[in-house]
């Protein structure tokens, strides 16, 4: 995982300016023997912001610039002149990333819109100069407000892939070869465990111009909620999904609906909101199956109850068998969605 440039978790500090403290100024001129007071008031201290970028799929522009920190705001001068604001500091992040306290892990921010912005940590205000104090008791105040101090903090940054249908299924169930079939999508494909070690998302065309988001989450296996495999790194990645599609090979030496009874329950471990999603069977590499195989595994899968509700299809990737039936069974339900 070194090498790959799909980064999405870094742990950033981030600090605010402090705000200007304001003046403590009085008018100076030739021919005013009283000049009142003209302090101006101190500026803004730059706050540090997360914009939301979809060109943008990746938190690798970050991992290498963990300190970010904002310039101060100036101080008021006489005049009543206003001190200049700290420049603020704008993170690009990719849609869907989560900000959450280093320490506490409580969510601060999430982004998911283009061009959306949130402030993690907001610069101090600047300090009234002493032209604000002054009172018909007291028409020469001495006393200008200082600036309000920064605020610091060590954040997490978590990205979720953004999808309208995250595939679901074990270690070379078909999920990256069905992704590359719908898709113009490319992920690494081959005949072994943990192929895809990033999320790969693909646009699947379905008809008249109409299409969805779909992603390739990395493989899960036995015990994935408690980190073993890739674990629950990207686990987090389903939470975004609005559709959850569990791919089951024909081939596996588990019966169908015993395997989909381990991935579901890997999900129910790791966060049980997830099992409110709607969800589809696919029972990949059909081509395998002859007449009388197919019918007797589409009795069982009628039979079982853990299935009721639950739409299913036999599919190939390879032979391209019932194919376009689920790129429109998946429009249906996300119209429904």
């Amino acid at each position: 995982m070194a090498s790959s440039n799909f980064v999405d978790y870094v742990k950033i500090y981030a600090r605010s300016g402090n705000g200007g403290a304001g003046s403590s100024h009085f008018r100076r001129e030739k021919f005013v023997e009283f000049g009142g007071p003209d302090g101006g008031d101190g500026g803004r201290g730059g706050h540090v912001i997360l914009r939301g970028n979809s060109q943008y799929w990746t938190l690798i522009h970050l991992k290498y610039q963990r300190h970010q920190m904002a310039e101060n705001g100036e101080g008021g001068s006489g005049a009543k002149s206003h001190g200049r604001n700290g420049r603020d500091i704008v993170l690009d992040v990719p849609l869907g990333t989560v900000a959450k306290e280093a320490e506490t892990g409580a969510v601060v921010a999430e982004v998911t819109e283009d061009g959306q912005e949130v402030i993690l940590v907001r610069g101090g205000r600047g300090g009234l100069g002493n032209w604000h104090f002054r009172t018909a008791t007291n028409q020469a105040p001495r006393y200008a407000q200082p600036g309000e101090p920064m605020q610091e903090g060590w954040f997490v940054l978590e990205l979720k892939v953004l999808a309208d249908v995250g595939l679901v299924g074990f270690p070379n169930a078909g999920k990256s070869t069905l992704l590359s079939v719908v898709s113009e999508a490319k992920p690494k494909i081959a005949d072994y465990a943990f192929t895809t070690l990033e999320p790969n998302l693909g646009i699947v065309e379905v008809r008249d111009g109409r299409s969805f988001v779909m992603a390739d989450i990395p493989g899960i296996i036995e015990g994935a909620h408690e980190g073993r495999g890739i674990g629950t790194r990207f686990l987090r990645h389903i939470e975004r999904n609005s559709v959850l599609l569990f791919l089951v090979p024909a081939d596996t030496a588990k019966r169908v609906v015993e395997e989909y009874e381990i991935l579901l329950n890997e999900l129910r471990l790791y966060n049980p909101e997830l099992l409110d999603k709607r969800r589809l069977l696919a029972i990949t590499k059909s081509d395998l199956l002859d007449e009388e195989l197919t019918g007797e595994m589409a009795a069982e899968l009628e039979q079982a109850d853990l299935l009721k509700g639950i739409p299913h299809l036999f599919i190939s990737s390879v032979a391209g068998l019932h194919i376009r039936e689920l790129k429109d069974l998946l429009w249906r339900v996300l119209m429904e969605e």
